[in-house]
């Protein structure tokens, strides 16, 4: 489901390359498991979810997501894989013109979903992070933690190959992040490939599961 061989990554600075962000990374995670990504914070783990959701491609080494070798694909089939990936990001990025409706709406009607369809999907999903009542509000209206609400049900209003979710807690309560935890546990149960980024040690220890864990772009253990 997801392979990495000696994965390099460095991002460009002016005309050349800058430092090496990710080095020589080499793990396996196989279709419907569950992984924790850990590590202190520039450790790079939001490197290397960007690199799972194709937002930054390897600069070395090789990279296989849902049996496809991402150095040898095109684009077009880049952008088709990518809409198999769910991802929460810790910065949210939803589209502030757009109600939460619309932004978890926003990844089915791109796939070509019926809008009756989409409109059922994403109420359910809304109605599910307790925010049926928020379905016409636009970001500026939501809270921090209404927010990371709605950029979770528009990473897995699509039932996602992959999810991967960077700091997903990090402004829920502690009732919202269980919650939360239920909702990617029982979406990993389904099939879905989960790898959760987070600094919150409590969380981990009360939903053990295997882990990786990278010290300055470094894979340092795994499990």
């Amino acid at each position: 489901m997801i392979r990495l061989d000696a994965v390099g990554l460095h991002y460009v600075q002016g005309a050349g390359p800058g430092p090496e962000v990710l080095r020589d990374l080499t793990f396996v995670i196989p279709e419907g498991g569950f992984r924790w990504l850990l590590g202190p914070s520039g450790a790079g783990k939001s490197s290397l979810l960007r690199l799972l959701h194709l937002a930054v491609l390897p600069t070395s080494g090789r990279l296989s997501l849902l049996d496809v070798d991402v150095g040898a694909t095109g684009r077009h089939n880049l952008a088709l894989l990518r809409r198999r990936i769910g991802m929460v990001f810790q910065d949210f990025r939803l589209l502030p013109h757009l109600t939460a409706f619309d932004n978890v709406a926003l990844p089915l009607r791109l796939a070509g979903q019926p809008e009756a369809q989409v409109r059922a999907h994403v109420t359910e999903m809304l109605h599910w992070v307790q925010l049926g009542r928020k379905l016409e509000a636009r970001p500026a209206q939501l809270s921090g933690g209404e927010q990371q609400r709605v950029a979770v049900a528009r990473a897995v209003v699509g039932r996602p190959h992959i999810l991967l979710a960077d700091e997903p807690t990090g402004n829920l309560d502690e009732v919202q992040s269980e919650r939360l935890m239920l909702l990617f546990k029982e979406m990993n149960r389904l099939g879905t490939t989960v790898i959760v980024a987070t600094h919150n040690e409590a969380l981990v220890q009360r939903h053990p599961g295997q882990s990786l864990r990278l010290e300055h772009g470094r894979l340092v253990d795994h499990d």
